[in-house]
């Protein structure tokens, strides 16, 4: 794995001579956040030696250098998921590459299922804490010590600094934030009522289907990592409807201004 890290790596390298200090990975529905920064050079996933491809409706499938106000940044413009097949080496080998390319910060949008009764659909939620409900771990198999150790700590993984400047950007601009503890299943299923139920009870606030096994990764390596998501349906009983990829996509897309805005102000406050 490391000799393909080092291919994509170099590959990247001979198209682009700027260094990301942060990485962003946006979920469904955020893709046009692109729009909103200044692009250096940007090149589809499916030309990048190595890299997997994303196959899922709301994910653009592109690698992305940008600059935020000259601070230059490295952009995931759609992720890979654990339900489209692939392994989770396979969906943490892009968050290797960019701890290589010279990130030291992940920032890490989702789209996700409410199942705090306190929450709305549209709400922001900071992620602060995670229970991993798929099963399986990145880190599982042989342990590359150059990239972290082999039994990882995970008590302090979001990071609690840039979790409150982020809460001040949002006061500053009138944006309401929820914090809560982010779940993530295999899926491709959405959750049966008795599911929101087992997963409210066992200290989730919101659900979904990636984000865990790239922060566990980014974790791995040192990065200081910082993720949130977009509640775009409620699994609280009462307010449970049927739920399409479609209607996910369209919740997260109205709410993808006050993401840029978010995201934008509070990369520049680090």
């Amino acid at each position: 794995m490391l000799k393909k890290v080092s291919q994509t790596v170099e590959f990247l390298k001979d198209k682009i001579d700027i260094v990301p200090r942060v990485g962003l990975i946006l979920g469904t529905g955020f893709g046009n956040f692109a729009n909103k920064v200044e692009i250096v050079f940007e090149i589809n996933y499916e030309d990048i030696p190595n890299f997997p491809i994303s196959t899922v409706k709301g994910h653009h499938g592109k690698l992305i250098f940008a600059k935020i106000n000259q601070i230059p940044i490295l952009i995931l413009q759609g992720r890979f998921h654990y339900y489209e097949g692939y392994s989770m080496k396979q969906i943490a080998f892009p968050i290797i590459v960019m701890k290589k390319l010279g990130i030291e910060l992940l920032v890490l949008s989702n789209a996700s299922g409410g199942i705090n009764p306190d929450f709305n659909i549209g709400d922001i939620m900071l992620i602060t804490d995670h229970i991993n409900l798929m099963w399986d771990n990145p880190l599982r198999g042989e342990n590359f010590d150059e990239l972290g150790p082999r039994f990882l700590d995970m008590s302090n993984v979001y990071d609690k600094t840039i979790i409150n400047k982020a809460k001040k950007v949002a006061l500053k601009n009138n944006l309401s934030v929820k914090e809560g503890v982010f779940a993530s299943v295999m899926g491709p299923c959405f959750e049966t009522p008795a599911e929101y139920k087992c997963f409210r009870i066992m200290g989730a606030d919101a659900i979904g289907m990636s984000t865990i096994p790239e922060v566990i990764s980014a974790h791995h390596m040192g990065l200081k990592v910082f993720a949130f998501s977009i509640i775009t349906d409620l699994g609280v009983p009462g307010k449970i409807v049927e739920v399409s990829h479609e209607d996910v996509i369209n919740i997260a897309s109205k709410s993808e201004p006050l993401i840029a805005k978010l995201v934008l102000e509070l990369i520049n406050s680090i």
